[in-house]
């Protein structure tokens, strides 16, 4: 190359390749085909919401800090240890990505005054932000679904809730989850307790742990949530909170109970049973299975009559619960639940580009009577071999192939290819009615 042509070429720098980035860990990206089996499991939710007369709310992601400090209570673990929180760099306000939806969910309810014309049956979905280790079922961002009725204060609504989780669990064919039920009483039963409680463990502190020690005055209660072997036999042998209740608070419990019983659903009561909330009373409840090892919870809650009060509305009671959504599907998967079948309905074989206007005509059509039809993309350089074009049709999991080959077209027809019942069983039909033989199409999906 002469020296003057050196001189005119342009020069390219060499620079580092971009390092690649990655989601943050125990924060995962939902993809198909898993993506569609929680858009059917929401499905089902709402339809079965909707029976029960329960409305949607959408919450923000966002809340004050102070929200969950004032209402899961400032020694929690959730507050003390796992929350994601920030200073607003624009005002200074203390922000947290929320780590549950109840508290959200009142706010809410407070702010916009939704109890002025009586009690409201309402349920949420979304995420939820936890900084703890990810592990199976337990991730930094995870799912709830929440269902929670306000300012109605009778066992009945409390009964309502446990049967309507119980029937998801029958609507998406869900086996080996148990119940388990107990009353933490009001706020005096809790305190006689609490004293009682705490001079047992006192009388015992050789054997607590450092965390057990720590909690020991500000939140004894979770104490009795310990899995440290060496304590089992000092929390079983501490008082009960059973014995405190008084006769409403018994009453209340009774009644609950009688209304499940009435309905067939099985139940354990469990006396150490707590929540990590600080703000629960009376009912408390469980749905646990054993197939997912320690993380066998999959759904929770129970009644929380002071928190509205504690975020500054009105005194009014409430009850709720949230299941974990990761869990719950993984629980499907593993007691290998058949889910809907979710094939593609149709996948359009397209020979030539020029009958690509035709063959988009034809599946705009049938999508519109309601199949699902996915069309064959070229590379820019043609549409492909029909034998690619049919691998493809083969892994996209269509039940039949629309051939839009130059012969059919001439005759004002389409090949219908079935690809799984009955494979390589071949038909045509006119292009001149897709809308007819489109809901004989459908009807033998």
């Amino acid at each position: 190359m002469s020296e003057a042509l050196k001189e005119n070429t342009p020069k390219v720098e060499k620079t580092a390749k971009a390092q690649k980035l990655v989601g943050v860990k125990g924060m995962n990206d939902i993809l198909p085909p898993d993506s569609a089996r929680w858009e059917w499991l929401e499905g089902q939710v709402r339809a079965l919401m909707a029976r029960y007369a329960y409305r949607n709310v959408r919450l923000p992601i966002v809340e004050p800090t102070a929200l969950f400090v004032r209402g899961l209570g400032e020694v929690t673990d959730i507050v003390e240890k796992e929350m994601y929180s920030f200073e607003d760099r624009l005002n200074g306000e203390q922000l947290t990505l929320r780590p549950e939806g109840t508290a959200g969910l009142v706010r809410s309810v407070v702010e916009h005054n939704l109890l002025y014309e009586g009690g409201k049956r309402l349920y949420y979905m979304g995420p939820m932000f936890r900084h703890e280790r990810p592990q199976r079922g337990r991730y930094r961002q995870f799912h709830q679904i929440g269902a929670e009725v306000l300012g109605f204060g009778g066992p009945e609504v409390d009964a309502e809730l446990i049967l309507l989780a119980h029937d998801l669990w029958k609507v998406l064919g869900l086996k080996d989850v148990r119940l388990e039920l107990n009353s933490l009483g009001q706020p005096a039963e809790r305190q006689a307790h609490r004293a009682a409680l705490i001079a047992h463990l006192e009388a015992h502190s050789d054997v607590l742990d450092e965390e057990a020690k720590r909690r020991l005055h500000s939140n004894p209660l979770r104490i009795l949530d310990t899995k440290n072997p060496a304590m089992q036999s000092v929390v079983e042998a501490a008082p009960r909170l059973l014995d405190f209740l008084g006769e409403a608070s018994l009453a209340h419990f009774n009644a609950v109970k009688a209304i499940l019983d009435a309905n067939s659903v099985a139940y354990s009561i469990n006396p150490r049973l707590v929540r990590g909330m600080d703000y629960y009373n009376l009912t408390v409840f469980e749905f646990i299975t054993t197939s997912l090892g320690s993380q066998g919870t999959i759904c929770g809650g129970g009644r929380y009559d002071y928190l509205i009060e504690q975020v500054g509305g009105k005194p009014a009671p409430a009850v709720g619960w949230a299941l974990g959504v990761e869990r719950v599907l993984e629980l499907i998967k593993e007691q290998d639940e058949a889910l809907p079948d979710l094939a593609l309905d149709v996948y359009a074989i397209i020979p030539e580009t020029a009958a690509l206007s035709v063959a988009m005509q034809v599946l705009q059509t049938l999508r519109s009577c309601g199949v699902s039809a996915q069309m064959h993309a070229g590379s820019g350089e043609g549409m492909g071999s029909m034998k690619s074009q049919f691998k493809k049709a083969d892994a996209s999991g269509a039940r039949f192939a629309l051939v839009f080959g130059a012969e059919e077209l001439a005759q004002g027809l389409v090949a219908v290819k079935s690809l799984r019942d009955g494979a390589g069983a071949q038909r045509t039909e006119p292009l001149s009615d897709v809308a007819h033989w489109a809901h004989t199409l459908q009807s033998s999906l």
